[in-house]
């Protein structure tokens, strides 16, 4: 396992990290014992960074994230997010009164004294270009309740206005994006960026919701509480979080396009993220878990044989061709 920094928070971070939507909830069911079976199988095997979010089952990932982390051996680094809790939309959902109020509260349920890295879920590009909550950011930071701040994006433009430059400075110290075999475009033009700002990545929705497991068919169900089943068109926030913006039979095929990827590396999802793991500009990978067995699964990526120059760009090209055109939503 290799550990790269998130330089404005001064930690380093496991390069295959965890995201916790899916234990805590929009996921299906997913029973505590497997879930807190799932974190200490991560941390077990050098995980030292976890993902989440206030709204992730309205408390619950961040609970299980302290219950897991509880006496850990060694240092593990938590980032949550806020202000889906309110209305998106309103510039008082980024005041200075409620995002305090918010990070507090992820303080009590996480049990911690500090938030390594606090993020904005999913904002608004008018929010950002204004700018006004990274002052409120700042303050939190100067006020010891948090190491430093971030965004979580849905587009490429949102990222850049997260960024330096000219008359516009940030504190912005790592973007969470999605990025996958499925979603390429971030490597052409905001990874570049973000390397030469010394801004981290979290690459979220490594495996697509699943696509690029190679497990589905095209036609199976989900259950109603899986945002699978009720964000499949985009129903409930952005269809580009549902299957990387792919319609499901659609996703299905086009992985079995390219499930020559698992070739000596195991399983495609091993190869997924092991994509994922060879660009440059990508500080990890924060794929989800439903138990151990996903999680260690997940972490074999690490061993699995790099990706050669020829096959990363028979991806591209297969990407720009076969893909690019069917993602939904903004991007």
């Amino acid at each position: 396992m290799r550990y790269h920094p998130i330089a404005g928070a001064g930690i380093r971070v496991s390069e295959v990290s965890f995201g916790t939507w899916t234990i805590g909830g929009g996921w299906g069911a997913v029973p505590e014992v497997e879930a807190l079976e799932g974190l200490r199988a991560a941390m077990d095997g050098g995980v030292n960074f976890f993902d989440t979010a206030d709204v992730y089952g309205d408390g619950r990932a961040e609970r299980l994230l302290a219950q897991a982390t509880r006496g850990a051996a060694r240092p593990i680094h938590i980032a949550t997010k806020f202000c889906r809790a309110g209305d998106i939309h309103d510039p008082a959902t980024y005041s200075a009164q409620r995002v305090t109020r918010w990070c507090e509260r992820s303080l009590e349920r996480l049990e911690r004294e500090v938030i390594d890295l606090y993020q904005i879920h999913c904002p608004p590009a008018e929010v950002l270009a204004d700018g006004g909550v990274f002052d409120v950011l700042d303050r939190l930071r100067r006020d010891g309740k948090i190491r430093a701040y971030g965004v979580s994006v849905e587009t490429l433009d949102e990222g850049m206005l997260c960024l330096p430059g000219p008359g516009r400075e940030t504190g912005v110290a790592a973007l969470q994006v999605i990025c996958n075999v499925f979603r390429q475009k971030p490597l052409e033009q905001l990874l570049p960026a973000c390397f030469g700002a010394g801004v981290a990545v979290l690459a979220r929705l490594p495996l697509a919701s699943g696509l690029l497991t190679g497990k589905f068919r095209g036609d199976e169900a989900f259950a109603p509480d899986d945002h699978r089943h009720f964000n499949a068109d985009g129903q409930r926030f952005n269809v580009g979080e549902t299957f990387a913006g792919l319609p499901f039979a659609t996703g299905a095929a086009l992985a079995r396009e390219v499930d020559w990827i698992a070739a000596d590396r195991g399983s495609m999802a091993r190869a997924a993220i092991r994509w994922l793991l060879d660009q440059p500009g990508i500080t990890c990978a924060i794929p989800g878990f439903r138990n151990a067995a996903q999680v260690k699964e997940n972490l074999a990526a690490v061993a699995a044989p790099p990706f050669s120059a020829a096959e990363l760009e028979r991806l591209r090209v297969w990407y720009r061709t076969r893909v690019h055109a069917q993602i939904r939503g903004a991007y």
